[in-house]
């Protein structure tokens, strides 16, 4: 019995009736075998009468329709409990970010989500029922042949423990082989994956051959596994079948002797020999199940795995590194923000924020594309996304299975409405304090806050901790926790734009309207024109109903940044925006109208901006300078250059 699945089943309130409804109905189909004996047995042994036929068939029909409530059960049980698990799978893929998700190969995924959760029907709506027959029905049968005939109750009794035994001696195997199958197929639709998407490449440098041949390979390794699963099945069915057939025939031998000296009666013999086969029946079906239900026990295994999968410190732990709220870096400075560009304070605004040293620095606004945007989408000035002020406090970031710090005593303030910057060397840590702000990952140390409100959430549930979903299935918010804000609502109120934006294989309108998906058709044309992508997305076949290829494949790398940059547009109502290289691998071109889209979806929000070339520094008011994941230096933008 695999108790995370039973335990994911009586947690879902449709999927616990369902099952609870399944179960019954195998459980008293295998009791009224006790009635169908007893009526066959008196009828030709003359001991009721042929009108009993009746109520025979009476019985039968009632089996029947008892195993097609079953069927229907056990359907609705394992839809159930796949859609569940899928559900809290690919939340909490999402959820891991992309440093832990890299540790797994997208194609053994793709195979765990499809495939493998595919493979628990034959578990859900065959071994569950089975186990439940196979623990009730030969009690009973035991109980009316004691009744019926104490020597060949006796035989039974000491016969039926051959069969589970003998099943768990074959069983102990099969699991390490089907395992070992399961594995197999996973590495197979792994490394598929990774050849196809990879193909071009591959044929560019000739070895789109030689990984034919390791797919051969790899297939040939799962085809063997298979076969061998296969040959265990096969003889766990021959050892079931032949303890069950010498079991019937150390009953049926002496009821045939007892019947001819006249010392047992025609009724009661009659009953033994239909009664006796019921005994054993329900184990071995139990046995065929449990080989057919392995694959999905396995699959089961995996996907609780990732459910399970941590890598953080306890909370407790946590709160010990965390330094007071104001206290310095460890490098003995907390940096704060330059005033080198100075920004225009708005009228009445409301948001200022005191600078490192001691000027005030205010929310730019300004009638750019922002203001259109907000104005076309029917927001007013005061929009829920106000910009925030960041501030990390001595924080340390580690990847799991790596020794050195990706982040590392980080303290750094950001003003609101302040666009900043992070210039450095590649694996300086620039896109691990953008992963730190989406909440990819956890500070092992240190603290982040916004506008002076810890953010609550960074850290993953660990193993056993309960986690409450929302109802559009995301992990609720805390409640009861003041100074703390859950990645959800931080989430909602940021714009991200990542170096490698990913399309999806929907209609342009859908990708732009992602983040917000109650956005209008208008307010999707809005957001487009600000990013300079309506002339070419109007240009398309079908316009903004144009479905694109998979990952945009039919757009340009110019293209889809812009369409990424809609997206960002789309959400007047964030008040940061964080940008990772958006004009790398791009031409002067298209870099000119991603900066000049930058630059106005920056407009009165906070920025955090990954750059190295210049027309994006120039956007910022000031440049951050990271190597080895520490701060190294900060000054004005027109200063840094």
């Amino acid at each position: 019995m695999h108790k995370d699945l039973l335990r994911l089943a009586r947690g879902e309130r449709a999927v616990r009736g369902h099952l609870a409804l399944c179960l019954a109905a195998a459980v008293l189909a295998g009791l009224l075998v006790l009635a169908q004996a007893e009526l066959l047995a008196g009828v030709l042994s003359g001991r009721f009468a042929t009108s009993a036929l009746g109520l025979l068939a009476l019985v039968v029909a009632v089996r029947a329709a008892l195993g097609l409530l079953q069927g229907v059960a056990a359907g609705r049980t394992v839809a159930g409990v796949k859609t569940a698990l899928r559900h809290r799978l690919l939340g909490r893929l999402r959820d891991m970010g992309p440093a832990r998700l890299a540790a797994h190969r997208s194609g053994e995924l793709v195979t765990l989500t499809g495939r493998g959760l595919d493979a628990l029907d034959p578990y859900l709506s065959g071994y569950l029922p089975a186990v439940a027959v196979a623990g009730v029905v030969p009690v009973a049968v035991l109980v009316r042949l004691f009744a019926a005939d104490l020597t060949s109750a006796l035989i039974v009794l000491v016969t039926v423990p051959l069969i589970p035994i003998f099943g768990a001696l074959v069983g102990m195997h099969t699991k390490a082989v089907t395992e070992r199958q399961w594995r197999a197929l996973a590495r197979l639709g792994g490394h598929f994956l990774d050849v196809v998407r990879g193909l071009p490449t591959l044929r560019a440098f000739g070895r789109a051959r030689y990984q034919a041949e390791v797919i051969a390979r790899v297939a040939d390794a799962h085809r063997a596994a298979t076969m061998r699963t296969l040959r265990v099945a096969f003889l766990s069915s021959l050892v079931l079948e032949l303890a069950a057939s010498l079991s019937l025939a150390l009953v049926a031998v002496p009821v045939g002797l007892r019947l001819l000296s006249g010392s047992l009666d025609l009724s009661a013999a009659l009953l033994v020999l239909l009664l006796a086969p019921e005994a054993y029946l329900p184990l071995r079906v139990m046995g065929n199940k449990f080989h057919a239900a392995m694959e999905g026990v396995a699959a089961a295994d995996e996907a609780f795995a990732v459910l399970d999968e941590r890598a953080d410190p306890p909370a407790e732990e946590r709160a010990e590194q965390r330094p007071a709220a104001g206290a310095g870096s460890g490098n003995g400075a907390t940096i704060g923000t330059a005033t080198g560009a100075g920004l225009a304070t708005s009228a009445g605004s409301g948001n200022g924020a005191s600078s490192g040293n001691g000027a005030t620095i205010g929310t730019a606004t300004g009638a750019g594309a922002m203001d259109r945007v907000r104005a076309e989408n029917g927001a007013d000035g005061a929009y829920g996304g106000a910009a925030p002020e960041i501030r990390l406090e001595n924080v340390t970031v580690r990847y799991p299975g790596r020794e050195d710090a990706a982040l590392e005593d980080v303290s750094l303030v950001i003003a609101p409405g302040e666009r900043v910057a992070l210039v450095g060397e590649s694996g300086a840590g620039k896109s691990t304090l953008l992963h730190l702000l989406l909440g990819f990952v956890e500070p092992a140390s240190g603290r982040v806050l916004v506008d002076g409100v810890e953010l609550h959430g960074l850290r993953e549930p660990r193993a056993g901790e309960p986690v409450e979903l929302a109802e559009n299935g995301n992990r609720a918010e805390p409640a009861g926790l003041p100074g703390l804000m859950g990645l959800d609502a931080w989430r909602a109120r940021l714009a991200f734009v990542p170096q490698r934006p990913h399309l999806f294989a929907a209609s342009v309108a859908d990708n732009i309207r992602l983040g917000a998906p109650g956005a209008t058709d208008a307010e999707v044309r809005a957001a487009a024109r600000a990013a300079h992508a309506d002339e070419f997305v109007s240009a398309l076949p079908e316009g903004y109903g144009t479905v694109l290829g998979e990952r945009g494949a039919n757009l340009s790398a110019g293209q889809r940044q812009r369409v990424a940059l809609a997206r960002a547009f789309c959400r007047p109502s964030a008040g940061l925006l964080l940008l990772d290289e958006p004009t790398a691998r791009l031409d002067g071109r298209s870099e000119a109208a991603v900066v000049a889209a930058t630059r106005e979806l920056a407009e009165g929000r906070t920025a955090v901006i990954v750059a190295h070339r210049p027309a994006m520094i120039d956007i910022a008011d000031r440049v951050i300078r990271i190597a080895d994941g520490r701060v190294v230096a900060a000054a004005p933008a027109g200063e840094a250059r």
